[in-house]
């Protein structure tokens, strides 16, 4: 058995980078950042490096600002200091359709999925169901307006992924990402 260090796993929840305004509800799904937007996502990028946040495991909704904001973290994360960090090996990036517009039940159940020898995942989702699930795992340690853009909820937990559930993964820290 390791020791219990070895044995956290930490979630980190991202909120897509702010958007282009869509001028209507059927092409929601392809709106692309602004340029706000992408300079937000490369310091949420850098900011995860620099704080040692490297995941294994990237699950990402397939809408256009979520590849978009993953995109720009990836590049954030291998950006020069101080404002960047180390680099470890590429994660295993899943896009999944089921976390566009997805209820907290849903992305737990995508979460729940990651391989149990990963220690570090990153969600990259939309609101309200990636603040409601920050809300799920840490009830006590939200807030009532929910991640804002480019903003990041750790979450912290011995549990194995797949056994996730209410107030199991403790808020640890919180990062709004301004570029």
């Amino acid at each position: 058995m390791t020791d219990a260090h070895a044995e956290t796993r930490t979630l980190v929840l991202l909120r897509h980078a702010k958007a282009e305004q869509g001028s209507d509800a059927a092409d929601d799904a392809n709106r692309p950042l602004s340029p706000r937007g992408d300079a937000d996502a490369a310091a949420a990028g850098a900011w995860l490096a620099h704080h040692g946040l490297l995941p294994d495991v990237v699950i990402c909704s397939t809408a256009r600002r979520t590849r978009q904001t993953w995109h720009g973290v990836a590049m954030g994360m291998t950006g020069a200091p101080p404002e960047g960090g180390p680099t470890g090996p590429s994660p295993t990036v899943r896009y999944e359709p089921g976390a566009y517009d997805a209820h907290p039940e849903e992305l737990l159940a995508l979460v729940r999925t990651v391989d149990p020898a990963a220690r570090t995942a990153l969600l990259i989702a939309h609101n309200p169901g990636i603040s409601l699930l920050s809300a799920f795992l840490d009830p006590e340690g939200t807030d009532e307006e929910g991640l804002r853009t480019a903003e990041s909820a750790v979450h912290t937990s011995t549990n194995a992924w797949a056994d996730l559930g209410p107030a199991g993964a403790r808020l640890t820290a919180r990062h709004t990402a301004r570029g």
